[in-house]
């Protein structure tokens, strides 16, 4: 209470008495709080009941009104005297030793607000960006600490400014021996200079150097400080610097903020992980280095990336994984008591989520060695050490659940550094030609295109769903990987005419109900704003021959969209009874998709035409490639599989068949393609499910009534009622025919792109 009383006496004289030149007065505020050193013996008060907080804002105030009263740049007495007296230093000193109790909050607070209210450059000056090296490092040592949230303050301040001057962060980068007796390491001098005062000396409570004096002036410097910087001079010409050989490097600065972004304060950690964004940003390779090789950014990142993944409980529902909400690190506030939608490990599963999109948004940022540096610890640290075991695993709950989370992460990923890394993870690097024999040569891949067509439904269309998403990430790997290097020598053609019979099973009756498409008014002008240029994907089909002879491309993509439209026979179609569900309904999407499509493979230089023929390796031995054997294999059981399945084996062809590619185009979407021995196509696979419905048709007594029934059911046209019989048959054919219309609205969009100018 005296205390408080004596401060407010004090504000009031200083209110009163005559104004003095603002260095005296700053000179008298920076005596005031030396001398409370020499005159105080009591070192158990808290440094609230002192003046020194007073005094400290008292200086801040003049620094700031000495700037603005001068010409921009131009350094005044009082900064001078700040600079050249080491005031910093003297603070950096009382603030580590916390005398009196609170001391090093308020020098927390002072550097913080020196640093954010001066405009000139400081950091630069070696009596600014030394003691705040120093103080650096007294932060974060302690968790939740009262000074915390001065700590994340002043941390922050500092990565502002670098963010400004990225050069200055070169400032922060310091070699390890030098660190160490900066820290008080053995034989420095700082195991007397800087310790904690002892209350039995009658020295009051000042460090060492304040205390002894018997006139203290400000101007002085403190005897142990003297003897700190020799010290450091001589540890300088003394080190491996000086013959040229550079010592490893600290970077304390990042070090403080990952310790603090372990903080129990949400607040805080928050705050940490900006800094750290801030920081992998900035275009300094030396401090891109010294972060990825001397600090533990890498380790820290990806441990807490695979504990949050192994705090999930292992009975989180695949459907809440795959809708719980948008994640975004910075907003992770989630309160379960306030949530009505809560599950069992929703908490945990939202801490992991959180943590995966900090980790992606801080590869997004950083710089591209820092980059490849992170992105590659989470492949070999949490990818392969925490994921592949959960995804190799036995158990089916087991694989749906990680699976799930494999898939969510997909959908979530933004980085490409960090994606090239996850297709890598998932598929491998390999390029080359698949064969039947190196289908497994990476484990993974090969476990999850099994996946595909798995005993369990559930596993079968989550894995589905995981490649689907896959497929629609902007990296060219992934679609070279699992069907483009084996369609490179389109080896899956037999380079002669078309023979007659095989004519006659694409031809024989397709023309009959044709679409007139070209005088539909919607879709004259539905070219993509985004298309590859002379793309000519129809010129080899079919063959030139005396009977089916090339002319104009809208007569050749009228007899595929045919072949496709009319595969299905009339009597197991029911898409006639339905209003809105006709080809066209279509093509609006196709239009769309193709044009996100071509987008994204722009940049992938693509070819406009298919490989030519006497430049492909035809002898070679053609294999589709595990993936779409798996998909094919699929969808020759279309009529035999649940219709949940059905829609997804569907869906990731249709997606596979929009890419902008030539020989995709040619091998999933032309059905005159003249196919080698023993080869099979998207067309051919659906040839032969036809032919097998046309001779299960006849087993099934008013099958069209039928058929219509559960198409009606399936919209939510007609209420569900009885059983009906052959039901996994009866929607497996309303699938097929959407899907050959989407097929063929497909084809329609891609040809109208190509031959527009």
């Amino acid at each position: 209470m005296f205390s408080k009383f004596t401060a407010i006496l004090q504000h009031a004289v200083e209110a009163l008495a005559p104004s003095l030149p603002l260095q005296e007065d700053f000179v008298y505020h920076w005596k005031a709080i030396t001398h409370y050193y020499i005159d105080t013996s009591d070192d158990k008060a808290p440094v609230t009941d002192t003046n020194i907080p007073s005094h400290l804002e008292q200086m801040l105030d003049i620094l700031v009104q000495e700037e603005n009263e001068r010409e921009s740049g131009e350094t005044g007495p009082c900064m001078e005297y700040l600079l050249h007296h080491k005031t910093l230093e003297t603070l950096y000193t009382l603030g580590k030793a916390d005398c009196p109790p609170g001391m090093k909050q308020q020098v927390l607070i002072f550097y913080t607000k020196l640093l954010g209210r001066i405009r000139q450059p400081l950091l630069p000056h070696i009596n600014v960006h030394r003691p705040v090296q120093k103080l650096i490092r007294l932060c974060g040592e302690v968790l939740a600490t009262p000074t915390e949230n001065e700590e994340i303050q002043f941390l922050c301040i500092v990565c502002a400014k670098l963010k400004q001057d990225p050069y200055l962060v070169n400032f922060f980068l310091e070699n390890k021996l030098r660190s160490l007796a900066s820290k008080g390491g053995p034989g420095t001098i700082l195991d007397t200079a800087e310790k904690s005062p002892n209350s039995d000396s009658g020295q009051g409570c000042a460090p060492e150097g304040l205390a002894g004096a018997e006139q203290p002036e400000a101007e002085e410097e403190p005897q142990p400080l003297q003897e700190l910087e020799a010290s450091l001079d001589q540890l300088q010409v003394t080190s491996p610097e000086a013959s040229g050989v550079r010592p490893p490097q600290d970077y304390n600065l990042v070090n403080s903020l990952l310790n603090l972004s372990r903080s129990p304060d949400g607040r805080i950690a928050v705050k940490a992980c900006e800094g750290l964004m801030l920081l992998v940003s900035l275009p300094e390779p030396a401090a891109a280095k010294c972060l990825t090789q001397s600090t533990s950014l890498c380790e820290l990142l990806t441990d807490r990336l695979a504990a949050l993944y192994q705090a999930l409980p292992p009975s989180v529902d695949p459907l809440d994984i795959e809708t719980v909400e948008a994640i975004n690190w910075g907003l992770d506030s989630y309160s379960h008591k306030e949530d009505a939608s809560a599950f069992p490990g929703k908490r945990a599963l939202i801490s992991f989520l959180s943590w995966f999109d900090y980790c992606d948004q801080l590869i997004k940022e950083a710089q591209k060695p820092t980059a490849l540096a992170l992105a590659k610890a989470v492949h070999e640290r949490f990818f392969i050490g925490v994921m592949e075991p959960q995804l190799m695993q036995t158990s089916e709950m087991g694989i749906l659940t990680s699976t799930a989370l494999l898939h969510r992460i997909i959908r979530q990923v933004t980085s490409d550094v960090l994606l090239q890394e996850m297709v890598f993870f998932i598929l491998g690097e390999q390029r080359e030609p698949e064969t039947l024999a190196e289908i497994g040569r990476h484990p993974l891949r090969h476990r999850l295109i099994e996946h595909c067509d798995h005993i369990s439904d559930e596993i079968s269309i989550m894995t589905l769903r995981m490649f689907e998403h896959l497929l629609q990430k902007p990296n060219e790997h992934i679609l070279y990987n699992l069907v483009l290097r084996n369609l490179e020598e389109r080896n899956y053609t037999e380079n002669k005419p078309l023979c007659p019979e095989d004519k006659d099973v694409v031809e024989n009756g397709l023309i009959a109900g044709a679409v007139d498409l070209e005088e539909d008014p919607l879709f004259t002008d539905i070219s993509p704003d985004n298309t590859l240029s002379n793309q000519e994907w129809l010129s080899s089909s079919p063959p030139a021959t005396p009977d089916h002879p090339k002319n104009d491309g809208k007569t050749e993509v009228h007899k595929i969209v045919n072949s496709f439209l009319c595969l299905v026979p009339d009597e197991a179609k029911s898409s006639y009874h339905v209003e809105g569900t006709g080809y066209d309904t279509y093509l609006r999407d196709a239009h769309r998709q193709f044009r996100d499509y071509c987008a994204i493979c722009l940049r992938w230089e693509w070819p406009g035409a298919p490989k030519p023929l006497e430049k492909c390796n035809l002898e070679a031995a053609f294999f589709e490639g595990h993936f779409l054997k798996v998909l094919f294999d699929r969808m020759g059981r279309i009529l035999d599989q649940p219709y949940d399945v059905n829609l997804q084996v569907t869906s990731v062809l249709s997606r596979l068949s929009l890419f902008p590619h030539p020989h995709i185009h040619e091998y999933l979407l032309d059905p005159y393609v003249n196919l080698a021995s023993g080869c099979r196509s998207l067309f051919s696979v659906i040839v032969r499910v036809v032919g097998d419905l046309m001779v299960r048709i006849q087993r099934i007594q008013d099958f069209t009534p039928k058929l219509l029934l559960v198409r009606k059911r399936l919209l939510g046209l007609e209420p569900e009622g009885p059983l009906i019989d052959h039901i996994t048959l009866l929607e497996g054919v309303i699938v097929l025919e959407e899907f050959c219309k989407e097929l063929a609205a497909i084809a329609f969009v891609k040809y109208h792109s190509s031959s527009t100018p």
